[in-house]
């Protein structure tokens, strides 16, 4: 566990394997000054990017689902500057948005609500709403400040105030849907924003699934000298002082300009091709989700810059998921790709302070997507997982072929 925080903190690559997507149009205004700038050829711009290009590519990503769907952009709600309603802090009173995809169903389908992890968005899951939508009602939702979402200033100064972007926005958003009774289903970023809302508001949460989370443990817990070692090199000075100064993935992507669709391309058919654990991209599925991923890390930094605030240096939780393992109300499953560098060791500590069913499941061949990774294992460990909601009788059903019970 010690090594692979080391080489989070050696590199942002490991948090960078959660990528983002861009703002969408918020109003009339800003749509015509996006068309206009979108005119210009792509070589003209450090940034070959704009707001045409992150939803043309959206849509040739979800092009290889078959299930119908309908995408949204939720009004959440708008505020004036200086407002003490913590997710509305910024300079701009424009409306926020909250990017919302959902999947046709059966009318009787319980209610699958889907949160990506850092840097990433709703389009991970591109490998997994035909089969989830096959017996669940998906929705699938980008986080205020990545995706398809608004992208106001991201103001918030302290832990508190940043937890209350992510979690009090997501509950404007199932206000102004009108859901309740759901599942919730967060990866890595997202599965600690999925815990931290299911704390809050578990009334409206029946299961919770978290994939890979990230958030539960402190430095100070794990009680790593080797990251102190580490933080005493002039190699760990620098990278402490980067983290610090919350520089991120994405402002490496922005920084190198015409040069980044190509480093992306290359992380891409890398890490899910050369180097895959699991089931590798197909040319056409890497080649939308490089151009998807793209598009979504140059835009406007917004969410992102949660990062410092939420982790320390080696990627510890400030406010770590393990601390409230023993206010947990809402039964939960834990899934985690057998190679993933999110240690399920955490899960284990936390099963024993929680009050409330609990199971860990662990599938091979996969690392921290898993989704991505094995998705038939995934699918399956999320049937598993939902048993008392889908099968007629859940106590009847065994562990999936393959899958781990840790």
């Amino acid at each position: 566990m010690t090594i692979n925080r080391l080489r989070i903190s050696s590199s942002f690559a490991r948090m960078a394997e959660e990528i983002s997507k861009a703002e969408l149009r918020t109003a009339t205004s800003a749509a015509e000054k996006a068309q206009s700038r979108s005119l210009w050829p792509s070589v003209l711009r450090w940034i070959p990017t704009s707001t045409d290009h992150i939803i043309a590519a959206e849509k040739r990503l979800l092009s290889l689902v078959k299930t119908p769907f309908v995408q949204e952009r939720v009004n959440i709600g708008s505020g004036p500057p200086g407002t003490k309603t913590r997710w509305f802090c910024s300079s701009s009173d424009e409306p926020r948005y909250i990017n919302t995809v959902t999947f046709e169903s059966k009318a009787e389908s319980p209610t699958l609500v889907m949160i990506h992890g850092y840097a990433a968005s709703q389009g991970f899951f591109f490998r997994n709403f035909d089969a989830l939508a096959s017996r669940f009602r998906v929705i699938a939702v980008d986080q205020l400040g990545w995706g398809g979402s608004s992208r106001p200033d991201f103001t918030c100064k302290s832990t508190e105030e940043t937890e209350a972007w992510f979690i009090d926005s997501f509950e404007e958003w199932r206000k102004a849907k009108s859901i309740s009774n759901f599942v919730l289903l967060g990866h890595s970023f997202g599965g600690y924003v999925a815990a931290k809302y299911a704390l809050k508001h578990p009334e409206h949460v029946k299961h919770l699934i978290l994939v890979g989370p990230a958030g539960f443990s402190s430095e100070s817990e794990v009680k790593s000298e080797r990251l102190t070692q580490f933080r005493a090199t002039w190699k760990g000075a620098v990278l402490n002082h980067l983290w610090e100064s919350n520089f991120t993935p994405q402002k490496l992507v922005r920084g190198l300009g015409p040069w980044g669709p190509d480093l992306v391309r290359k992380y891409t058919s890398s890490r899910f091709g050369t180097y895959s654990i699991g089931d590798i991209l197909n040319d056409e599925e890497s080649r939308l989700l490089s151009d998807y991923v793209y598009h979504t890390l140059a835009a406007k930094a917004s969410g992102e810059l949660c990062l410092k605030y939420i982790f320390a240096f080696g990627a510890f939780a400030r406010m770590p998921l393990l601390q409230s393992a023993s206010e947990w109300k809402v039964p939960t499953t834990f899934i985690y790709g057998y190679e993933d560098w999110m240690n399920y060791q955490g899960a284990q500590e936390a099963r024993k302070s929680m009050n409330t069913p609990c199971e860990i499941l662990r599938v091979p061949q996969a690392g921290h997507f898993v989704f991505i990774d094995s998705p038939s294992s995934f699918h399956s460990s999320v049937f598993y997982a939902c048993r008392r909601f889908l099968s007629p009788e859940p106590e009847k059903e065994s562990l999936p072929e393959g899958i781990i019970s840790a």
